[in-house]
């Protein structure tokens, strides 16, 4: 594997499920929560931890749409960035966004990994950024994220 493809991988996987000099992941800062405590919000107008990973998947589906070159539409769920959740408060719904955060990494992840190396200087049409600079950007994105959980969960408890 390309140099250069295997360093991104890298970031991208750190940022999210491997362990990192950084401290916690943003699939580590959601490990163990259940759907109550992914749903509190710290005032009415602010995200919760739920909408943060529905979020988070959000633009994993965005970076590999743009990497791809797909068209809009294929997300599972209608809308666009933040979603409202919970829409049903149970595990089962709850686990089901986990998942869906799950798939999304993995499915980049696929994309990521099969990438001709010349593309990564390339910017994806309507972007004024390089597939490089995207995939580096997904992966602090992830770690946004996971710190801003982190400190939701501080507030919740």
């Amino acid at each position: 594997m390309d140099k250069r493809i295997r360093l991104l991988l890298d970031a991208y996987d750190e940022a999210f499920d491997r362990r990192s000099w950084h401290g916690t992941n943003l699939r580590g800062s959601i490990r163990g929560l259940t759907a109550e405590e992914a749903a509190w919000r710290p005032s009415p107008k602010r995200h919760n931890i739920w909408e943060v990973v529905v979020h988070a998947a959000y633009w994993k589906y965005i970076v590999r749409r743009r990497i791809l070159g797909e068209k809009r539409g294929s997300f599972p769920l209608k809308g666009s960035n933040w979603f409202r959740r919970p829409v049903e408060r149970s595990r089962k719904a709850w686990m089901a966004d986990c998942e869906l955060l799950e798939s999304e990494h993995r499915l980049l992840r696929q994309v990521i990994a099969s990438l001709n190396p010349r593309k990564l200087r390339s910017s994806p049409a309507g972007s004024q950024f390089t597939v490089e600079q995207t995939i580096r950007g997904v992966a602090a994105h992830d770690l946004y994220h996971a710190g801003q959980i982190q400190l939701l969960k501080r507030f919740l408890r």
